[in-house]
């Protein structure tokens, strides 16, 4: 570089640049510099080119500082150090130097790593199947190892640890073995194609023949059963299918379209009922294995009670319902959330909306919801199938609306059977209500158009959209906290409002001269105005009106407030069984007082009485939904936000599907009473 070329530093005073500024700018040939380097005070400020002085003319490009401070070096060394030359220049040239290398050394260390990972990442990404292959079957050969370990050298007949590590690895490998050979066998297609309509009019033709004789058969086998062991052995219990009779011959007659009705999802809607009740309730595996079921969530459930220790200290159980049975909500909802993101409740949700679609004929969207409607809440549900709610009839509209009131949310549940209701009844509520709610629902309101879902689309669930199950578990425990204030608060405002007007109707009633144990009260008016619906279900003579008074908390109020009664009955029936079973008890016995029972040897008055086991059961499945004035507010409001456009629609459908919900509880409800005996 000549010394023509050399930087020169102008001081500039102008307006646009604070004075004292430095602009460094090289004087070469050229036009106006597009970038200067101001300095003030030792410190460097980067400006554009629109910041330089207007007008003002350079010849040449500009150089950074360190370019500056090179080339002044080079043109001391060239003189021999003859200008300017001093120790601090020695040492910014060393400094530069060493930066140099240091900087082309690291950037070959970064090139390698990059490169590296690079390849193995590509390495990967082409034996990615082969290489999870590999690590499954290893960890698949090690539990195996443990598993023959366990069972060879420890196992136990009586030992239910032994028992249940047998189970659940034989079902696990069953289910594998038996998908890879559906995989092998069926190629690219799917097992849910196994229940998807065929288009072809010859296998159209055998399935007509063969639903025929399934539905022959089914009749004439639910007949028979009901003359032989119902009638015969029980006659009282076929109240309950009187009920059922009733209800299914009232929702015909005030049906939207009667005319329209399709038979096929309410007949197999309740056939599916009756069969999974005849399981459970008349059999002795599937009875075990419910009990089995509920015992292990109520195991799991109790893992909450550390946590609530931790937060709300060693007596928190002082507070029983608010540290206790709200908290398991959290725990549950927490795991549900987890399981989403894992993709296990999307593949069993949609194989068990499969079958529903494939057996009562009913729409993928319908089935689909009211599937999810046994793990998830009203307003949940439908969250699977938002894109196609905008798009649905009205009847389909209607059938979603009438899941959401005639099931429950898994996590409340939880907190359900930890108010001691029968978890084992509260499962199969559960799933049985699921058939029922579409059977009434398409009773009710009949189909008259054709649905536009297609069943690849709806069935085609993602995961969740976590980052890992740690920030779904925490998405899970966050979303229960509305829910367990909503609960909360809703408990206080109608517990408060029903106290207030009872005591209402209690004062009202004193003015007309009723005494204690006639006064008037809300569960009081309930209990009659509900006590036909409490019969048809079946109910004990002793227990119809305290059904019909749960009934209609349940209706007017909400479910919770009436599984809290009904918890009531179930400990007073739990303790005086126990009082009853000993010498102290059968020597002593007890004392009715109105509806109260007072136990004579301890002086302890059970209020409202006891229940037999029987209409515990009834109980326990008529008040299984969100069917209640409150849910309809929610449930429009969750539709609503998701389709818009159909809110007037959806409106029109809430109170019919209110009415089905409920019925499609008691229709749960009937077939409980129709099978259940004492002694399975």
């Amino acid at each position: 570089m000549t010394d023509t070329q050399l930087t020169e530093i102008k001081s500039l005073d102008e307006p646009g640049l604070k004075s004292g500024y430095q602009t460094f700018t090289n004087m070469g040939e050229g036009g106006i510099t597009n970038q200067s380097y101001v300095a003030n005070n030792g410190s460097m400020q980067e400006l554009s080119g629109k910041d330089t002085v207007p007008g003002e003319q350079t010849n040449g490009t500009s150089f950074d500082l360190e370019q500056i401070h090179l080339q002044t070096a080079d043109k001391q060394h060239k003189n021999g150090g003859r200008k300017g030359r001093n120790t601090t220049s020695d040492e910014v040239e060393q400094y530069e130097e060493s930066s140099d290398d240091d900087d082309e050394y690291h950037s070959k260390v970064a090139g390698c790593l990059v490169s590296a990972r690079s390849a193995i990442g590509d390495s990967y990404s082409e034996h990615k199947t082969g290489i999870w292959r590999v690590i499954w079957l290893i960890l698949a050969s090690l539990y195996l190892a443990y598993f023959s370990y366990a069972m060879a050298e420890h196992f136990d007949k009586d030992d239910e640890g032994c028992i249940r590590l047998l189970w659940c690895t034989c079902l696990a490998f069953t289910f594998i073995i038996g998908s890879m050979m559906c995989n092998c066998c069926l190629g690219d297609k799917t097992i849910g194609s196994m229940f998807d309509s065929s288009e072809s009019p010859s296998r159209q033709k055998i399935k007509t023949y063969v639903h025929w004789i399934l539905i022959l058969g089914t009749t004439v086998f639910i007949i028979a059963f009901l003359v032989i062991d119902v009638a015969l052995e029980k006659p009282r219990q076929l109240i309950s299918g009187l009920g059922m009779i009733v209800f299914i011959f009232l929702f015909f007659i005030f049906s939207k379209h009667p005319t329209k009705v399709e038979f096929r999802p309410v007949f197999w809607g309740l056939a599916l009922q009756f069969y999974f009740a005849l399981l459970i309730l008349r059999t002795e595996p599937g009875f075990k294995a419910f009990e089995w079921l509920g015992d292990r969530i109520r195991e799991f459930m109790a893992y909450t009670d550390t946590g609530s220790m931790f937060v709300f200290g060693a007596d928190y159980e002082k507070h029983m319902f608010a540290f206790k049975v709200l908290t398991v909500i959290v725990f549950f909802s927490s795991s549900i959330s987890v399981l989403y993101y894992l993709g296990v409740m999307q593949f069993v949700i949609c194989y068990i909306a499969r079958f529903l679609a494939w057996c009562l004929g009913t729409s993928p969207t319908e089935s689909l919801n009211a599937a999810a409607n046994i793990f998830v809440g009203q307003s949940e549900s439908p969250l699977l199938i938002r894109p196609f709610i905008k798009d649905m009839t009205k009847s389909e509209l209607h059938a979603v609306s009438t899941g959401g009131f005639a099931t429950i949310a898994g996590s409340v549940l939880a907190a359900y059977i930890a108010m001691d209701v029968p978890a084992n009844h509260l499962l199969s509520a559960s799933v049985m209500s699921a058939p029922a709610a579409l059977a009434m629902s398409k009773l009710f309101w009949p189909e008259t158009k054709k649905s536009k879902a297609r069943a690849e689309e709806v069935y085609d669930m993602p995961k969740g959209s976590e980052t890992n199950v740690i920030e779904a578990a925490s998405n899970g425990a966050s979303v229960a906290i509305s829910l367990i204030a909503n609960i909360a608060v809703n408990l206080i405002a109608f517990l408060s409002f029903i106290k207030f007007f009872d005591s209402t109707l209690i004062w009202f009633g004193e003015r007309a001269g009723l005494k204690e144990g006639d006064q008037l009260s809300f569960t009081f008016l309930c209990s009659y105005i509900f006590y036909p619906v409490s019969w048809l279900l079946g109910t004990p003579p002793e227990d119809v009106r305290k059904v019909a008074g749960l009934i209609g908390t349940k209706t007017f109020l909400n479910e919770f407030v009436a599984y809290a009664d009904l918890s009531v009955y179930i400990n007073n029936t739990n303790f005086y069984n126990n009082y009853m079973l000993n010498k102290t008890g059968i020597n002593n016995g007890s004392t009715w007082e109105g509806d109260d029972l007072i136990i004579n040897y301890y002086g302890e008055t059970l209020k409202g009485g006891i229940m037999t086991d029987r209409g515990i059961v009834i109980a326990t499945y008529a008040l299984c939904g969100f069917s209640n004035v409150g849910s309809m507010g929610i449930m429009l409001g969750a539709l609503g936000a998701m389709a818009p456009t159909r809110k007037k629609d959806i409106t029109k459908v809430l109170l019919r599907a209110l009415i089905a919900g409920n019925v499609a509880c008691f229709m749960t409800a009937c077939i409980a009473g129709l099978l259940y005996q004492e002694n399975p």
